[in-house]
């Protein structure tokens, strides 16, 4: 993940059990992503998951009805291809680098694109 933002400040986040990474885009910072590991696997994470392109559908949570998470699970046999992981997290740094109202704007265009298809 810090090669991909170089800004990104990573965090031990003991309590949620995970790694999580922020962009030092408010003064407290901006959490953006994640790692989450367990035992039986580990999942890549972005907090406004829900406002990610992902046309192919490869993103989990939505069958939770996470409100704005979304991530991808490997296992431990599963060959990790590092393109999607990138390619979300780029998205996800545009995201929270936006205006609340840019990202009200995306929030929209995305809902009306779900009510069409």
């Amino acid at each position: 993940m810090r090669r991909t933002v170089p800004s990104a400040v990573e965090r031990i986040r003991p309590g949620w059990r995970l790694i999580g990474y922020d962009l030092p885009v408010t003064r407290h910072g901006t959490f953006f992503a994640w790692i989450w590991p367990e035992l039986e696997h580990v999942h890549v994470g972005w907090e406004v998951g829900t406002l990610l392109s992902d046309p192919e559908g490869v993103l989990r949570g939505a069958h939770l009805k996470l409100k704005k998470v979304r991530y991808l699970t490997f296992g431990p046999d599963d060959q990790v291809d590092s393109k999607p992981v990138v390619e979300f997290t780029k998205q996800a740094v545009a995201i929270v680098s936006m205006s609340k109202g840019e990202r009200e704007l995306l929030r929209m265009s995305r809902a009306a694109s779900d009510e069409a298809a």
